[in-house]
């Protein structure tokens, strides 16, 4: 057995510096832009089994093998979910369909920020709540690029988009693994989370609009995004409140998608906005978008539903494949679990990270019917076939996707080699106890704290399985709610995965923008940063301020 160390250095200062590491650099080096992502990612694997090795004594033998299991854990599920979503939309664009999609959701509204609310926010909320780890961002990104947006329009709106619904994400998947390891009640979890993200689902919208067209240009369809933002955030907390916490997301984006969809059949803005450029940037977009309008052709219905069929058959399979029972069924058909040898229940979680020295488990759960990335192939597969797309073809461009995605991919799986290796040595957990020691401003540091849990895993559900009981304990020890707290690390979390590095690179390879995840990274990272103190901020006003005190379940 080894035992994780959190102060290999005896001093706290030091060894939280020296767990910051592998994960500065990885930004660094991607930020500069002078590195590659796959390279940049390469180079922060190698540094952090120095780091774990000869800083936090992990055994080398057990480094490399945490590594490994962090590259396969890579490809999957998180890199199956992208090369299928990816295929999927090589064979909509090379059938012809997605041309008659532009156009459908073009008679919906030709105005750019209003295409924003419905692909981005509304409609990658369902794909977030039926599926979660990665998906959403991969459609909607390949949806907007195929609308004509600019590679960091489409990248970045649709990063941002995705942080309101991640909470309950995969049917509440996240809340499912904070009980998991808190032993509070899921269902008390989730109300808490529906307590505190609702109210940032009311921002998001209206930030997502603003970082895309301006102050000017937000307050030009503000009623619109009024609806889109209530229309999701009252169902969030009603249903996580009063129904269960695993059907949130996918209710309210149903919810929401459909009420702005009959908001815009009795109103549109003034003036359109055409240009699918960011505002003050990539002019060379909006010149290209003033050239090649949208056809604005009516569809016939035959039209439109063949438009829409492949993206039905995605819902239905996602919402098959998001459900339990179903997982239960396939899992007792086809499941191959993998203990790693001479790492697997070899590592003990020490107090205070955990209530007692824990065994951390280190399986590669091989249940391949059942990953959300077989489901996209079938549904791909379906869709093809339907649309008259033959074995043939579909092998062709599915050969044709997989050397479009190879690069990304081998980033994919270095990151979560990264975050495995760092969740195993305890590296994370150093860099946790560090917020733990805030006294009278955990409130703010622990929110933070899931922020920094999602950012360095890519995961809301990994960061409250690896920071959940770490919560529950100190917010104990400061006379806090632990339900608040615990349920604080998911909310602050959701505004971490859009600098993770692993969305950026699936939103890179989404959008077919292939060495550009600094510029990615760049323009997301004020973002993160600011909505993740909002919400820091408002959790500080529930643990002490009236009548916000009043919303904390105990």
């Amino acid at each position: 057995m080894w035992n994780q160390i959190y102060d290999p250095l005896g001093s706290p200062a030091l060894s939280t510096l020296a767990a910051a590491v592998p994960v500065v650099t990885l930004l660094v080096l991607i930020a500069s832009g002078k590195v590659k992502a796959h390279i940049a990612a390469i180079i922060a694997v190698i540094l952090t089994n120095l780091i774990t090795i000869f800083v936090f004594t992990m055994p080398a033998n057990m480094s490399l093998r945490a590594t490994f299991l962090g590259v396969v854990t890579g490809f999957f599920p998180i890199g199956w979910i992208v090369l299928n979503v990816i295929f999927l939309y090589q064979v909509t664009v090379s059938t012809g369909r997605f041309e008659l999609l532009k156009r459908a959701i073009g008679g919906v509204t030709e105005d750019r920020r209003l295409q924003l609310l419905l692909v981005a926010f509304s409609f990658g909320a369902f794909f977030e709540g039926a599926s979660g780890f990665g998906t959403p961002v991969a459609i909607t990104g390949a949806v907007l690029i195929g609308l004509g947006f600019s590679p960091l329009a489409a990248s970045g709106l649709s990063l941002i988009a995705n942080t309101a619904p991640v909470a309950y994400g995969a049917l509440g998947t996240p809340i499912q693994g904070l009980a998991s390891v808190t032993g509070l009640d899921p269902y008390i979890l989730g109300a808490m989370v529906g307590r505190q993200l609702p109210v940032f689902s009311l921002i998001v919208p209206f930030w997502v609009i603003w970082a895309f067209a301006g102050w000017k240009g937000m307050k030009d369809v503000w009623p619109a995004i009024l609806v889109t933002a209530i229309s999701f955030a009252v169902p969030q907390f009603l249903i996580s409140n009063y129904v269960n916490p695993w059907i949130v997301d996918i209710g309210a984006s149903l919810i929401s998608m459909g009420a702005l969809i009959l908001f815009l059949k009795v109103w549109q803005p003034r003036q359109l906005w055409l240009s699918p450029a960011l505002r003050g940037r990539d002019e060379s977009a909006a010149t290209m978008a003033a050239q090649k309008p949208l056809d604005r052709t009516p569809l016939t219905q035959a039209e439109l539903w063949g438009a829409l069929l492949p993206w039905i058959i995605v819902c239905v399979i996602m919402l098959i494949w998001g459900n339990g029972a179903f997982k239960s069924w396939a899992n007792s058909i086809f499941t191959w679990s993998y203990p790693v040898p001479e790492l697997d229940k070899l590592i003990n979680k020490m107090p205070p990270v955990a209530a007692k020295p824990t065994p951390e488990g280190a399986v590669f759960s091989f249940t391949y019917l059942t990953f959300t990335g077989t489901g996209m192939l079938i549904a791909a597969i379906i869709s093809g076939f339907l649309m008259g797309v033959g074995p043939g073809r579909l092998i062709a461009e599915y050969g044709r996707t997989i050397r479009l995605c190879a690069i990304s991919l081998i980033t994919i799986s270095a990151m979560l080699a990264i975050g495995t290796l760092t969740r195993l040595s305890g590296v994370d957990a150093t860099l946790g106890l560090a917020f733990a020691a805030t006294g009278v401003l955990y409130p703010f540091f622990g929110t933070l704290l899931g922020w920094l849990g999602v950012a360095l895993t890519g995961s809301d559900t990994a960061s409250n399985v690896l920071f959940g009981n770490l919560q529950k304990i100190t917010s104990e020890q400061l006379g806090l709610s632990p339900v608040l707290m615990a349920a604080a690390n998911s909310s602050g979390g959701v505004m971490g995965k859009m600098i993770d590095a692993q969305s950026i690179v699936v939103a890179s390879t989404a959008t077919n923008w292939y060495g550009h995840e600094s510029s990615i990274l760049r323009y997301v990272f004020l973002h993160s940063i600011v909505l993740a103190c909002l919400v820091g901020l408002f959790v500080t006003l529930q643990a002490y301020v009236y009548p916000f005190t009043a919303m904390v379940l105990k």
